[in-house]
């Protein structure tokens, strides 16, 4: 177990949370949310010993061991992935090395052998015969092939090197294992796996994610970094958001009776309790559910930006057409003899494990890059905005956001470019920000004013949900599924993809996999979880 007493922590007169009280148990997996900037890192930097409170305690049960989630991709390039796994065990790797030091001396001692026969004691204490063979099996569950393990972790890609991190951290059964947005990076695919793996996980998990879906489907709690506070609501990130919705909505209705208030949480809470479904601590859950109080829900102080595109007139019939398009990068085919239609009003979700072929794709049909074959026609009537994944071409720029973004609107009055800003939470003095300082979040909002000022009936998102925080993420999706004309977009987001396409495609080395159906259909699919599986044994690929 791992608990905190009075834990504050200040910097200079900026009080990020104070005098926190909280007790992590075994069996459970605690989601840790907030707004950008709340202190969600910092509080697991904290209770992992790399960084000191201000004041207070971090307590563990003595003899457990804590594992965490490094975010230095470099720090282990010199050694190869399967190695650097099982330095997430620190103890048993340290055994390991001195018993091999040991056992590969010329000189071989008396005194050696007795150190190697207790070498070897502490060694099976820690299951260590089974350490490679675990190691493996993390890697290969989260797509790192088995031709890739004996490599060092220099030779591996970014993408690859952030899942043999996230494999050494959950490495070796820690008691308590803290994960700091673990999804990043991951394939869909990945992400259902260590899904499934948290699920089965028997000690205490305390993670970040901006992953609705991901948070949803492992967290039993959610601890709340708010008005400087952390409080602990029982229930997944769904539970805290409609009853933290609740709570504002009550507050506001002062003349409503206490008894119709608790009614209206009865209501709510036995909603949520019939549909406790996980089956780690289920019953124990809706017991708990049952048992809170008016006073156990509080309204949250943060704000969601107002996303709303608004096109400025509807596309024709011929929206898209793409023929036989090829595109090459060196050796790598990324785009093979693409061929299909895009018709008025579809949202196609682009799914996969390669970004970089997603990313060319958009780069292509918004003429940034150029294709090596083929073509493809847009319709006479439509109007494209497009988000980038890299958007250093715009906003790195002695700029500040008026005058960014005015040079994007037709409309230049200083007060009408204020209210753009304004829906993206930019307000007072934050609208005289360069926008060369801004955060990733901001960043991202800024793109958003400029693609709504264009009045597109078509937009092309890819990755549009990094570095947003899940109030941010909530708008963008709604603003998406309500949004009358046309999306291409890709995501590693479950929930943002399965709420707004409509249509999957899938890029495969042969062609594509068309679907028009919900993201959760496809991927219970029985012909296409039978293809993935071939082409995963037929060319190793990362799925």
């Amino acid at each position: 177990m791992i608990s905190t007493n009075n834990l504050s922590l200040r910097f200079g007169k900026r009080t990020l949370f104070e005098e926190v009280n909280l007790k992590f148990t075994p069996g459970n997996c605690y989601g840790i949310i907030g707004a950008n900037g709340s202190g969600k890192s910092t509080f697991i930097k904290i209770l992992s010993g790399e960084i000191e409170q201000s004041s207070g305690d971090v307590i563990i049960t003595p003899g457990e061991r804590l594992a965490t989630l490094k975010q230095n991709q470099f720090e282990y390039d010199e050694y190869t992935v399967l190695k650097t796994v099982m330095m997430g065990h620190q103890k048993l790797f340290s055994v390991m090395e001195e018993r091999d030091a040991l056992y590969a001396k010329a000189d071989f001692s008396d005194a050696d052998g007795i150190r190697a026969s207790e070498l070897e004691g502490e060694f099976a204490e820690m299951y260590g015969w089974e350490a490679e063979s675990e190691a493996a099996e993390l890697l290969s569950g989260l797509g790192i092939s088995d031709e890739n393990h004996t490599k060092l972790m220099k030779d591996l890609t970014g993408n690859e090197k952030v899942k043999v991190l996230l494999a050494q951290a959950l490495f070796g059964n820690p008691d308590i294992l803290l994960l700091d947005e673990p999804t990043n990076h991951l394939d869909i695919i990945s992400i259902g796996w260590l899904e499934d793996f948290l699920e089965k996980f028997k000690n205490t998990v305390i993670v970040i994610s901006h992953d609705r879906h991901f948070l949803n489907q492992v967290c039993t709690h959610i601890a709340d970094i708010d008005f400087g506070k952390i409080q602990m609501y029982t229930g997944n990130y769904d539970f805290w958001l409609e009853s933290s919705q609740l709570a504002a909505k009550q507050a506001k209705d002062s003349n409503k009776k206490i008894e119709a208030k608790r009614a209206e949480l009865q209501e709510f809470i036995s909603r949520f309790s019939a549909n406790a479904s996980k089956s780690k601590q289920a019953t124990s859950r809706k017991k708990q559910l049952e048992n809170l109080t008016l006073e156990d829900i509080k309204p949250s102080s943060r704000k969601m930006p107002y996303i709303a595109f608004k096109p400025e007139r509807e596309a024709g019939n011929n929206l898209l057409e793409i023929n036989n398009l090829a595109k090459n990068y060196g050796e790598e085919i990324l785009l093979n003899n693409l061929t299909f239609k895009v018709e008025t009003g579809d949202k196609i979700a682009f799914v996969g494990p390669n970004d970089l072929l997603k990313t060319t794709l958009f780069n292509v049909l918004t003429s940034k890059e150029k294709a090596d074959k083929g073509n493809f026609i847009w319709g006479a009537t439509t109007k494209v905005a497009y988000f980038p994944k890299d958007n250093a071409e715009f906003l790195d720029v002695d700029l500040n956001l008026i005058d960014w973004l005015r040079q994007y609107s037709k409309e230049k009055e200083e007060t009408y470019i204020r209210g753009f800003l304004g829906r993206m939470l930019f307000s007072g003095e934050e609208t005289l920000k360069k926008a060369s300082v801004l955060s990733g979040g901001e960043r991202v909002r800024c793109l958003f004013a400029k693609m709504m000022l264009t009045g597109a009936n078509v937009l092309i998102l890819d990755g549009p949900t990094n570095h947003l925080d899940l109030e941010a993420i909530s708008a963008l999706n709604n603003s998406l599924i309500d949004f009358p004309g046309t999306v291409l977009f890709s995501s590693h987001d479950h929930q943002f993809v399965h709420t707004i396409a409509t249509r999957i495609i899938e890029i495969i080395p042969s062609g594509i996999i068309d679907k028009r159906m919900t993201f959760d259909e496809y991927l219970n699919d029985a012909e296409i979880k039978k293809m993935h599986l071939e082409l995963y044994h037929a060319s190793a690929i990362d799925l």
